[in-house]
């Protein structure tokens, strides 16, 4: 019995919590997107951010600089201005 009563909280650790940690980066990083960050969609494609409304993003994709509008939830990446400057 002993070892199923570990198993628990080793499965918390090991499983649950580092989900946990990913999702609240994730979430942090959708909260500090801003106009003209570098983004990634969780479908692949690569854009630059032209507009935030409350849960959709104009991305503008090069190279005949199409907009799109995405939902901010498919945003898998975000490059911004100050980490590209380099």
């Amino acid at each position: 019995m002993l070892p199923l009563l570990l198993l628990v909280p080793l499965m918390y650790f090991v499983m649950i919590r580092p989900q946990q940690k990913r999702q609240k980066q994730w979430q942090q990083m959708l909260s500090s997107i801003k106009t003209g960050d570098k983004v990634t969609t969780a479908g692949g494609i690569r854009g630059i951010i032209m507009s935030i409304k409350d849960d959709v993003i104009i991305i503008r994709v090069a190279p005949d600089n199409i907009k799109m509008e995405v939902a901010k939830s498919a945003i898998a990446s975000v490059t911004t201005q100050e980490d590209s400057g380099s």
